[in-house]
């Protein structure tokens, strides 16, 4: 196996598919994200291989899932405190409302930026970071993945399924 044997590799991860799944899904707590992970982790421990120094290889197959979901869930913390605080400045720099303004449109712009801020935080966080990155920032699909440590695949198939719980949790009415 050390030396690149396909089959062996294949039956480690049919042996051992299920059990690095839970092991990522116990970290991460999110379907779509624990089998984005569990990808990378057998890509990892593919390129491993050679390193691996045969003693308790569950042990160790499961140390590199534990590492990569944990790394993934600080980074998924720290782009969802930097986005929040991103649109907290962007409404807040709108700033006070003219004098000219009058009580009732000062007390609709509260309520509107208010309702915008609760239908973001609605959004998971797995999808927040790509949606801001892509629509708000306008990065490229290869900048997010670079950013993101994930592969641009990961990207499109996150803002995908981002547009598609958008379309199944938001109706169009609630905007009006």
């Amino acid at each position: 196996m050390l030396q690149g044997d396909e089959a062996a590799f294949r039956e480690l991860i049919a042996r051992y598919r299920s059990y690095i799944l839970q092991t990522i899904f116990a970290i991460v707590r999110h379907q779509k994200d624990t089998e984005d992970l569990s990808q990378e982790v057998w890509t990892r421990i593919y390129f491993s291989l050679p390193r691996y120094e045969r003693k308790g290889l569950k042990t160790w197959m499961t140390r590199i899932a534990v590492n990569r979901a944990i790394d993934f869930k600080r980074a998924t913390s720290r782009r969802k405190e930097d986005s929040v605080a991103e649109l907290e400045e962007a409404l807040s720099s709108a700033g006070p409302a003219p004098p000219e303004q009058s009580v009732e449109q000062e007390i609709m712009i509260r309520e509107t930026t208010e309702f915008v801020r609760h239908k973001l935080d609605q959004i998971p966080t797995n999808y927040q970071d790509v949606l801001l990155a892509y629509y708000i920032h306008q990065q490229s699909y290869q900048d997010i993945a670079d950013a993101q440590g994930i592969t641009i695949k990961t990207v499109e198939s996150k803002l995908y399924r981002a547009k598609t719980w958008l379309r199944n949790h938001w109706k169009e009415e609630e905007f009006r």
